[in-house]
């Protein structure tokens, strides 16, 4: 057994990670300190959970992301060995960046149908009272937006307006559920507050839509939307990935 085996996370790690984003950190420092190099194996995943106060799930999910680079390999029966040099100094900020994109472009996947659902429902079905909020809330938006102030409060009440004039509350908990998830993981993906920003001016058409009837346009800029995160999202991921 390493001879630091038993050491606590912050004996392993001066720099204790805050939260689940930081787990690459922490098993990079984890393996500079105990020497391992190409062909040794990693602890088990228990053991990491154990020795670095991270959920198992989190864990799992880092290191399906390094066998997905070619730094790990991962097998039932061998454990986890790694195949690539690695270090804090070298690959950390890649690794990050990566497990958040590919984090954030699943969730995408699994949010974007309910969005796009949710708009042509409230589109049919919102009462003229409804539309005035969407309305109202796309006009804050776009006066917050404008005015170069941070525009997320406002576009997440503009987005639960529309739940909301669906008229099925589970649209709005899902797709809570679904950022949630996400973003009590990465506050800030990638280091930008404001992921997503040049989406914001397609919110008032998008309104206007809704406000109209127009149940395809709305369907449409909703999906336009969320691709441009995707897009911008996988840019992020192939500039670090060069």
């Amino acid at each position: 057994m390493p001879e630091n085996a038993n050491q606590t996370p912050s004996e392993i790690d001066t720099e204790r990670p805050d939260g689940p984003r930081d787990v690459p950190r922490a098993l990079i420092a984890l393996i500079e300190e105990e020497g391992l190099k190409v062909g040794d194996r990693l602890p088990p995943e228990l053991d990491l959970v154990r020795r670095l106060g991270f959920g198992r799930s989190t864990i799992r999910e880092t290191l399906k992301t390094w066998e997905s680079m070619g730094v790990v390999s991962r097998n039932k029966g061998a454990g986890t060995r790694l195949i690539a040099e690695i270090s804090r100094n070298t690959l950390r900020v890649a690794l990050t960046i990566k497990h958040e994109a590919d984090s954030l472009l699943r969730m995408q996947q699994v949010r974007g149908p309910l969005e796009i659902e949710a708009v042509r429902i409230a589109t049919r079905q919102a009462t003229p009272e409804q539309r005035k909020v969407i309305n109202a809330r796309a006009a804050e938006l776009m006066a917050v937006f404008e005015a170069g102030e941070d525009w997320r409060p406002a576009d997440h009440r503009f987005h639960n307006a529309i739940h909301e004039a669906t008229g099925n509350p589970l649209f709005q908990q899902f797709i809570e559920q679904i950022q949630k998830a996400f973003h009590d993981i990465y506050e800030t993906p990638f280091g930008k507050a404001h992921l997503g920003q040049e989406t914001i001016p397609l919110h008032r058409p998008l309104a206007d839509a809704i406000i109209a009837g127009d149940e395809d346009k709305a369907a449409e800029l909703t999906a336009q939307i969320i691709d441009m995160v995707c897009v911008e999202t996988q840019k992020i991921k192939e500039e670090h990935d060069g």
